[in-house]
């Protein structure tokens, strides 16, 4: 069962991540899961601990969505830097 939430939330974050980033016609749906997963590892790695959140595999809650959406969202900076030279 938590890989189904796993591939749910992270195509919902990744496509959220993808439109306010302004990549969203970009990317497909299969791209949009594998940056939210990704994301959601980042946000849990680097941002859960500053907030004091926990990860999508204690629970969904605002917070761990929101840290993912943020790990998201710094995974698509950080493509956008590599591949065009700036942020945007």
């Amino acid at each position: 069962m938590g890989i189904i939430i796993w591939l749910i939330v992270g195509g919902i974050v990744g496509w959220l991540a993808s439109i306010i980033m302004k990549r969203d016609a970009q990317q497909g749906i299969i791209l949009n899961i594998v940056v939210g997963i990704v994301g959601a590892l980042i946000g849990g790695w680097l941002i859960g601990p500053l907030l004091g959140a926990g990860s999508i595999n204690d629970g969904i809650s605002v917070m761990s969505f929101i840290v993912s959406l943020l790990g998201a969202i710094i995974l698509l900076a950080i493509v956008n830097l590599f591949r065009r030279g700036s942020v945007r």
